[in-house]
């Protein structure tokens, strides 16, 4: 991937405060990690959003801002020392940094660490893919196709992933234990969306996994998830 060029982006969305880290993003499930993580740490951005419709994300000017062409991608104008800017996409990396930068919601003790990485790759390599597959075969174009083998393998695979996460949420408040992380960050938007969104929830049994859907309104609860899920407006 060529090295990200913040500079043309700018000539779409001009920064009406270019000191604030800029999110570049649309409210999916991965674009409304960073926004709600922004959201709890209060820090002060401005979101942009690159629409879907009209193939903002396929721009020349975004895709020299990432050139895999996919949201959510940060721009913190302080990211590697005052002034050097710092271009990061992945929803699962700018959670990471983010933590990192701020000393919240993200462990610092080795060990606690490794954990938190193991929960956020469950939910990159597994929910999120899962759900997306199963979200494409059962509300979008696959639910047109009468061999429904690709359904039932992506709804089998999704009921795993949620009883492993029930069995993880048993006696304990978030993914990580008592303290809310960006893990939950990243996995609630995803389970919000199969069940809402995806209108899946009675395809996976989702009654079947009572602490997942507790964490889930609890998460749903809070003031600063909230607003992240609007982020970015509608136009």
């Amino acid at each position: 991937m060529h090295s990200p060029d913040p500079t043309p982006i700018t000539r779409l969305f001009p920064p009406q405060h270019p000191e604030r880290l800029q999110l570049y993003s649309l409210p999916t499930p991965n674009g409304v990690k960073v926004s709600i993580a922004l959201e709890e740490l209060g820090l002060p951005y401005e979101a942009h959003r690159i629409d879907f419709a009209l193939n903002a994300q396929k721009s020349p000017e975004f895709l020299a801002l990432n050139g895999n062409g996919k949201i959510p991608v940060i721009v913190d104008p302080d990211g590697a020392y005052p002034g050097s800017p710092l271009v990061l996409a992945e929803s699962g990396a700018i959670l990471v940094y983010l933590g990192e930068k701020t000393g919240r919601l993200w462990p610092t003790e080795p060990a606690a660490r490794a954990e938190a990485l193991q929960w956020l790759m469950f939910q990159m390599g597994g929910l999120g893919p899962m759900f997306g597959q199963l979200g494409f075969f059962h509300k979008f174009a696959g639910r047109e196709f009468e061999d429904k083998r690709p359904r039932d393998r992506y709804v089998t695979e999704s009921r795993r992933l949620l009883g492993v996460l029930d069995e993880r949420l048993r006696g304990r408040d978030w993914i990580l234990g008592d303290q809310y992380s960006m893990v939950d960050i990243a996995t609630f938007p995803w389970i919000r969306n199969l069940v809402g969104f995806y209108e899946a929830g009675e395809l996976v049994g989702f009654n079947d996994f009572p602490a997942v859907a507790r964490s889930l309104d609890a998460f749903l609860a809070r003031p600063a998830v909230q607003r992240g899920l609007l982020v970015p407006s509608a136009p």
